[in-house]
């Protein structure tokens, strides 16, 4: 899955594609500018395949958002910014997500999931599908039916 090399560093703004481990951390490089940075393994640092969005029901994974996005947007960068006014922005999530949890999920997170997605689409990456066992098991179940 691609998300599981894109990370959130705390602190720094946008995200970064993580090019190699070293003994104190790692060096990421930085999907705005292109430049690279050394992160100490005491930075708070999120890897995107690791976030989920609270649900009424359950969590719900980031890919699956952004997918969702996808999906409404056609593929493109989404229709509104994410320096929007609050109520827009929860307007705008809320038809993305409609069973989200509005008291644990803040419009400071929808603004970094709606920027986060606008960045991801600048750098070509735009593939939030699931490529786990289950799916290879779908595939096998399906050509199982044709024989």
């Amino acid at each position: 899955m691609v998300l599981d090399k894109i990370l959130s560093i705390g602190g720094k703004p946008g995200l970064f594609k993580l090019l190699t481990q070293t003994r104190s951390g790692f060096v990421g490089e930085s999907l705005l500018d292109g430049k690279r940075i050394t992160v100490g393994i005491r930075s708070n640092v999120s890897v995107l395949s690791e976030i989920a969005i609270y649900t009424l029901e359950e969590e719900v994974p980031l890919r699956e958002v952004f997918q969702k996005i996808k999906d409404k947007e056609g593929g493109k960068k989404t229709s509104i910014s994410h320096k929007v006014e609050k109520i827009q922005l929860e307007e705008y999530f809320f038809e993305i997500l409609p069973n989200y949890d509005e008291d644990r999920v803040y419009a400071s997170d929808i603004k970094k999931i709606i920027q986060w997605y606008n960045i991801l689409l600048d750098n070509k990456i735009n593939d939030f599908s699931d490529t786990d066992d289950t799916d290879d098991e779908k595939v096998l179940a399906s050509s199982n039916e044709e024989e």
